[in-house]
């Protein structure tokens, strides 16, 4: 039985859907070809086209450059400058496929709620979209006749977009910026010299890319704030054996310093041990 809706679409029973199939499979047999082997041959070959057009480009670039840094061939150097392990400025950044959950995680602050920006916001869209084809079950594909569909993806489209957008011209806290800090942090602590140049140290190595102080900084991986690390009591010995090996003290997650010498550890250990609060220093 058909039943003929306000906008004529109709509602479809059982039995006509299995009629619909039946008279789709007569027309393949007659007029059409079936999806397998047709369809998907044409899809194998096509990705096998793929394959072939990427590995001849792997070529071009690796004969066509030479073995030194910045030897250019047809589609670039084979290498670029070698990565230095020493530096303390370099921001890492994602793909840029990759750049709207980067920006997820600028809204969503560890640890309260990132886990629903990286996971569970991805997780529900995925979701959503394996299931689409179940819950709209309709024969009309015209657009202007789909307006939720077609409101929806524009959405999903707009917000990828902005995302996207803002993630790539994102601009993280770079060292020079954190070192414009340390006069306020040297009054608001009331840090002596030796903690003063501890303090630009401390900026500059990129211990704000975990931990915050006096408001700077982003907090990730559960690292704490520093700014009253100082009232604990610890020595400044104690803090430069800890930066310097922090697994020693059952530390897995945050590296070890050890490899910035024992002046930069003491230094770190005294400003650490100065970070009281406001005029705890």
């Amino acid at each position: 039985m058909v039943e003929l809706l306000p906008e004529g679409e109709k509602v479809v029973s059982n039995e006509q859907e299995r009629a619909y199939f039946k008279r789709y499979k007569e027309d393949v047999r007659e007029r059409g070809k079936p999806f397998f082997p047709y369809a998907m041959f044409h899809d194998t070959v096509m990705s096998l086209v793929v394959v072939c057009v990427i590995v001849a480009l792997t070529c071009v670039w690796y004969f066509t450059s030479g073995e030194e840094a910045g030897d250019a061939g047809i589609l670039g150097p084979r290498y670029a400058d070698e990565a230095d392990p020493g530096t303390t400025s370099f921001v890492p950044r994602p793909d840029w496929y990759f750049y709207f959950l980067f920006y997820l995680l600028r809204i969503f602050k560890w640890p309260d709620s990132v886990i629903l920006g990286t996971v569970g916001i991805p997780t529900i869209a995925l979701i959503l979209l394996l299931v689409l084809p179940f819950i709209d079950r309709r024969r009309e594909r015209r657009i202007l006749r789909r307006p939720v569909a077609v409101v929806a993806a524009l959405l999903v489209i707009a917000s990828m977009g902005i995302l996207t957008y803002k993630g790539a011209t994102a601009k993280e806290s770079l060292a020079g910026e954190n070192v414009e800090l340390v006069d306020e942090w040297a009054q608001v602590q009331g840090l002596s010299e030796e903690g003063i140049e501890g303090a630009t140290l401390f900026a500059q190595i990129g211990c704000l890319n975990c931990h915050t102080y006096l408001g700077a900084g982003t907090p990730n991986l559960g690292a704490p704030d520093l700014s009253e690390i100082g009232a604990s009591g610890q020595t400044a010995e104690e803090f430069s054996a800890y930066v310097a090996n922090p697994a020693e003290f059952g530390n897995n997650v945050m590296p070890s310093y050890e490899s910035q010498g024992e002046e930069v550890l003491r230094l770190l250990g005294i400003f650490l041990e100065e970070s009281k609060g406001e005029g705890g220093g």
